[in-house]
């Protein structure tokens, strides 16, 4: 028999300071939603960081769950899609942000916000991907749909060492590019190679400070998780009718560049978003992560944590200090 109680962490406010602890709830306190979800596992996010320590403006009402991930198996669904004892995933669609998310035993969420479990996957293994596996996986969907392809160059991944950039290094890699990783950290220079890296670059050298609009051309396509400067430097030494998949704000939001690579090399700038991203395209990415990384792979990337480990992690990765992935054991 189900309990009608679940743990979680709960972020509330009082007095404009926000506090996150590790409660018993009722079922009755879940918000609306017509599946109830048991969870096994979620994930760590650099934006699940800045909700937990509230030093980021992501929660949008309180009292928050947070967590914009989670994999799990339906226990009660008023929706004919899904039935009791399907597994199933869910990420974005304001999940630990306006809607309860994944630090939970128990999350009751929308029928039209999840996914069945894609086929080869686990749900530990899904959450080894998680949001930033499928913004991996829509940045190489842009660049390929931008005709950025494994004979046209180097593709460079910054903040390679995160979670976005750990999936992007090894999809790329299977995918026959040839990667370089830029990152600041040394200790992770062999997990890159692990990872399919064929080359280290240093991120000061991205992010360096320059006066010309252009430099020398170097990168086929590139998948930014960082920004400001960093990003800069990218867009002043991409080749001739490069792309730059951007998704991340670790390194700034302001970008200082000229129009200079867009107007005389034929540069594009993509932004990618996943959080709302269409199902159809979700999906499609899905199953294409599914397919190209093998459970060794995520195993590389990955450490498995309980849930109340979240609360000093969400220091660490904000901080940069987290490699590849995290995935939360909520039940332990």
């Amino acid at each position: 028999m189900a309990s009608d109680v679940f743990r979680a962490i709960v972020v509330d406010k009082a007095d404009g300071q926000t506090q996150a602890s590790l409660q018993e709830m009722p079922l009755a306190a879940l918000p609306e939603g017509d599946v109830l979800v048991s969870v096994a596992y979620s994930s760590l996010n650099y934006k699940d960081g800045l909700a937990v320590t509230g030093q980021g403006k992501v929660i949008r009402r309180y009292p928050m769950v947070p967590g914009i991930d989670l994999a799990g198996t339906v226990e009660r669904s008023d929706s004919p899609r899904f039935q009791p004892g399907d597994q199933v995933i869910l990420t974005g669609w304001g999940l630990g942000e306006q809607h309860w998310g994944g630090y939970a035993q128990k999350a009751r969420v929308q029928a039209d916000w999840l996914l069945p479990l894609p086929e080869g996957l686990s749900l530990k293994h899904a959450m080894a991907l998680g949001t930033a596996g499928l913004t991996a996986m829509l940045c190489i969907m842009a660049l390929e749909a931008h005709g950025v392809r494994p004979e046209g160059g180097e593709v460079v991944v910054t903040g390679a060492a995160g979670g976005v950039g750990s999936v992007a290094v090894a999809l790329l890699a299977r995918y026959g590019y040839r990667v370089v990783a830029s990152t600041g950290r040394q200790a992770a220079h062999a997990y890159l190679r692990s990872l399919g890296a064929q080359d280290i670059l240093d991120r000061s050298v991205l992010s360096a400070p320059s006066e010309k609009p252009l430099e020398s051309a170097r990168w086929g396509g590139a998948v930014d998780t960082v920004g400001g400067d960093t990003l800069a430097g990218l867009l002043r030494t991409m080749g001739y009718g490069g792309c730059v998949a951007a998704c991340g704000v670790a390194g700034g939001s302001a970008l200082h560049t000229t129009v200079f690579p867009f107007i005389l090399r034929g540069v594009s700038l993509i932004g990618i978003e996943s959080g709302q991203c269409p199902q159809e395209r979700r999906r499609e990415a899905w199953e294409r992560l599914a397919r190209a990384l093998p459970a060794e792979t995520l195993e590389r990337m990955m450490q498995v944590v309980p849930l109340d480990a979240v609360f000093d992690l969400s220091q660490e990765i904000l901080q940069g200090r987290i490699r590849g992935r995290v995935v939360v054991d909520v039940n332990a």
